[in-house]
Formats: structure tokens, sequence, C-alpha cells
């Protein structure tokens, strides 16, 4: 039977503290939520691996140094409201509900939707907020935000997800071009968005982050 309190110890000890990430707030939250709980059941034993875990449906549970970099580089504040858009079953809503004020989870698939609120209510993230949408639109009812994290690649972010930011919020993403990708965070100013690179990642791109096919004629 695998010790998954081991387990947690030794993600953040091997695949999260050597990649740079020592923040207190990031390093509890990881070490306290349960990813096992939050993956399918016949995936719990390599919930601790440090890939991406296939959830169906085109989403993936980050891996622990990608998401952990994400939340080291976006620096969500204890007072901030977040937006995660494609939560999957709900572990990185969980993980930000320690670190935030409140957190609004869209999942665009309804079941997973349904299971996430359970899960998240299982293990007491009562500052979370699931609603089913598609991802591209955002939850704009609830905004603006603090800090917008997308938990896949983005080809492209449609200004319906930038204009939900508040001046002066955050966002986090891993920009995907031609098969190489980079985590950004984009930094919400008056004039627009203003964008930093930060590290190398790559995932599934999530949809409605597809960039528009260009058409060419002959």
């Amino acid at each position: 039977m695998t010790d998954f309190t081991a387990a947690r110890t030794t993600m953040v000890d091997c695949q999260v503290r050597p990649s740079d990430v020592t923040k207190y707030p990031i390093i509890d939250a990881l070490l306290t939520v349960p990813r096992e709980e939050f993956v399918p059941s016949a995936k719990r034993s390599v919930a601790y691996m440090g890939e991406h875990i296939a959830l169906g449906r085109s989403r993936v549970l980050l891996d622990a140094r990608t998401f952990a970099k994400m939340l080291d580089a976006v620096n969500i504040q204890p007072d901030e409201l977040v937006l995660d858009l494609g939560c999957g079953l709900g572990y990185s809503s969980a993980v930000i509900a320690k670190m935030a004020e409140a957190v609004v989870a869209i999942e665009s698939d309804e079941a997973m939707a349904n299971e996430a609120t359970e899960l998240l209510a299982a293990h007491g993230a009562d500052n979370v907020m699931v609603e089913t949408a598609e991802l591209a639109a955002g939850a704009p009812k609830h905004g603006p935000y603090c800090v917008i994290m997308l938990q896949g690649a983005a080809e492209t972010i449609p200004s319906a997800v930038t204009d939900q930011l508040k001046v002066g919020g955050r966002i986090a993403a891993i920009r995907q071009s031609d098969g190489m990708g980079r985590c950004k965070i984009g930094y919400k100013r008056e004039n627009g968005m203003d964008w930093r690179n930060e590290f190398a990642a790559t995932a599934p791109t999530l949809p409605g982050f597809e960039k528009a096919a260009e058409f060419t004629f002959g």
C-alpha cells in the first residue's frame, strides 16, 4: 500500500524545492492537499510522479514542478480572489484555496465539475466555488480577479479572459507556439497586458485557447 503522506513529502523535496520554490504557503499547501484524491482512482498510485496526469477529456493535472513554479511566479496573496480555469477534478483549486481569500474554479466538463465540487467539499475547501462553463468565457459575474491561472496551455488568450483581471492583477499561463512552451506571467496595466517569460513548460492546450486557423490561398 502506498504511503501517500511520504509520497507528498518526496514530491516536495525532489520536484519542488530543487526548482527554487521555497515560499512557505506553497510548500505547506502542497504538503497538505492529498493529490491522490483528485485523480481517477486507477491513477492514484502515480499521483506523485513528476509528470502531467491525464484526467480524460483533454484535461491534465499539471506536474508538481510546473504547477509549483507557476504559483511561485504569480505570487498569490491571502486577500486575493483567484479564477482557476480548467480545474479538472479540483486539485489546483484546493491548493490555491490555501493561499487565496477565495477561488472561482471553472471546468467545461460537467461531470468533472460535479466531481470537483464533491471532492473540494469533502476536503474542507469551503472558499472555492466550482462552475461549469466554457473556459475561454471565464466567470465575469464574479470578477474582477486579482489572479487568473490556466491549468493547461494556451496558444492565444481571449480578451474576454484578460478583461476579467483587475488593473494590477496577474495571469499565469503556459504559452504554446510551434510545439514549444513557456510559462509567462501577464500583468494587467491601464493600457493592456505586459507579458514576462518565466520558465520552459508544456501542456495540452485548453479548449477555447487554440490559435485560429490561418487560411492561405494558392
